[in-house]
């Protein structure tokens, strides 16, 4: 039954990995978690989950670049780009209930999020470019997000697999989180990045939470890089 196979993901669980943040934690691992348990029932494979993860994302970043921007559309949007998010928690989850995950599943994890993660932001970009024609200068945000984003996600699978080269205990490790740390680190969640499509109708309130998640994600990766740095620089110790 799904209520069973929720049930054996709940006792499973080891905790959070230390780097996350709390809507990750507290909201979508539940939701994935639901849907893994709809999906084992079902007799998906992780992989399908995968791909229905992708469906929703990538069908919210097409209406984000081409539909007109009205409330009722940021809605669908958000709810989207939640499911999305969420089914990409399921697939893990899924893979649990089976066993154990595959090399093949977790690169196609991998390379729809890092799909994912660059198309959102171009699609804001071309979104906006046909509602602020006075103020082409606000593009720079979705632009800098993208580099941003992009970067700061090729960097964490970089130190994932340096360290796991050198022996020493991944970035990811589950257990190591606490609740102050994941919400210190909650406005770099990309579920914040999700929900802040609920004000798409209303531009200029959008670009100010949007503006300000992009604020946050690069001061993380700021102080990431320092802190990458320098445990890169300890492995060869």
């Amino acid at each position: 039954m799904v209520v069973d196979a929720y049930r054996r993901l709940a006792r499973a669980q080891k905790g959070h990995a230390r780097g996350a943040p709390a809507y990750s934690v507290y909201v979508n691992r539940r939701l994935g978690r639901l849907l893994a348990a709809v999906a084992f029932r079902a007799g998906l494979s992780p992989n399908q989950a995968s791909v229905i993860s992708a469906v929703h994302s990538f069908a919210a970043v097409i209406l984000i670049a081409v539909v007109p921007i009205t409330v009722p559309m940021g809605v669908l949007i958000a709810v989207l780009l939640v499911l999305g998010y969420a089914w990409d928690s399921a697939d893990g989850q899924v893979a649990r209930l089976r066993g154990g995950g595959t090399p093949q599943g977790e690169w196609l994890d991998h390379f729809i999020d890092t799909v994912k993660i660059c198309t959102l932001h171009l699609a804001v970009l071309i979104g906006l470019a046909r509602v602020l024609p006075g103020m082409a200068w606000m593009l720079l945000i979705p632009i800098l997000f993208t580099v941003v984003a992009s970067t700061t996600f090729s960097a964490m699978l970089l130190n994932d697999l340096l360290k796991g080269k050198h022996s020493v205990e991944s970035t990811h490790e589950r257990g190591g989180g606490t609740l102050l740390r994941s919400l210190a680190l909650l406005p770099t969640d990309f579920g914040l990045v999700c929900l802040v499509f609920l004000l798409w109708g209303w531009t200029t309130v959008f670009l100010i939470g949007y503006g300000l998640l992009c604020a946050a994600a690069v001061l993380f990766l700021a102080l990431a890089a320092v802190k990458w740095f320098r445990e890169m620089g300890r492995l060869s110790e």
